[in-house]
């Protein structure tokens, strides 16, 4: 694993450093307030910036509406520290407010155990990131596990149970949501139930294409987030969301939001107008999926049957 991003203009690497030096500041002080020792004497073992930014195939185009997120694994001394609302969230607010940190940021994070323990599976999200990925922070002693590679059988059998299951997930979420849309007009809770059932189903869909692809699914609800994953892996599904203009972006935002607010917050308000356009983006998504998803598991049943 490479330990510098000289490969990045100046203005990323300076960003990069001020987001490992929040991310590190944040957690001494997160461990400061706990009680129990082996949180109180927690560590961060490594810091790794993985994606587009690791490969230097990124994208900055913010004035059309599309750039690649930072994208950051954090490895942990224990599971425990892992919460992100625990030990992550404001250093997570923190950087999403710094003037100086000009790019969305994603984080995930894993104890060393959870990593070694994918790694030794050979799952080929972690064997991308442990052969890819560029540690802005180590800390000595605490090296990832040889990756071992997962049979074709093995990874043929996980990837097909993963899509059967999550894209059957998903084609009931659109069912309910269509449903949902089909009663707006009954009552002012409907269109809120219609978002939240949306985002759901957006989440599934997000899921299949992650475990089938990856064999992995971040413990996130964020599907920014995920999308941002995705299409980081697969540029082909960039074009299921229009974000041109300010409104598609808003659309994808206010869906994005629904996950909480439209459950919880008496503010939070979606037209049928907008449901519409996000369900058919919705649509594209999922047939993109499925395709992509059935091209990758005939790639390994041919792996698995050679």
């Amino acid at each position: 694993m490479r330990s510098d991003p000289d490969h990045l203009p100046e203005r990323q690497q300076r960003e990069l450093e001020r987001i490992r030096d929040i991310l590190l500041e944040e957690f001494d002080k997160a461990i400061a307030r706990a009680t129990q020792p082996h949180k109180r004497s927690g560590k961060v073992y490594r810091i790794v910036l993985f994606g587009s930014y690791a490969r230097d195939d990124w994208v900055d185009e913010p004035e059309n509406g599309y750039q690649s997120d930072f994208d950051l694994l954090i490895v942990v001394s224990h599971e425990d520290l892992t919460d992100i609302a625990d030990y992550w969230y404001l250093a997570e607010d923190r950087i999403a407010r710094d003037p100086a940190i000009a790019r969305p940021v994603n984080l995930i994070v894993h104890s060393l155990d959870e990593v070694n323990s994918a790694l030794t599976r050979g799952e080929y999200f972690w064997v991308d990131i442990a052969r890819d990925g560029i540690a802005l922070y180590e800390l000595p002693g605490h090296s990832l596990a040889t990756p071992k590679p997962l049979t074709p059988a093995d990874a043929h059998r996980m990837a097909k149970e993963y899509f059967e299951r999550n894209l059957a997930i998903a084609s009931h979420r659109i069912e309910t949501f269509e449903f949902q849309l089909s009663r707006t007009t009954d009552s002012t809770t409907w269109p809120n139930e219609a978002a939240f059932m949306l985002h759901q189903a957006v989440e599934a869909i997000y899921a299949c294409f992650l475990l089938v692809n990856a064999l992995y699914f971040p413990r996130s609800h964020n599907i920014k987030f995920l999308r941002s994953l995705s299409e980081d892996r697969e540029p082909r599904l960039i074009d299921a969301w229009p974000r041109e203009t300010k409104k598609d972006r808003a659309r994808f935002e206010r869906l994005k939001r629904a996950y909480v607010e439209a459950r919880y917050s008496a503010s939070y308000s979606i037209t049928t107008e907008d449901l519409d356009a996000l369900a058919a983006s919705v649509s594209r998504l999922r047939d993109m999926v499925e395709q992509v998803c059935r091209e990758r598991l005939a790639e390994l049943e041919v792996e698995a049957a050679d």
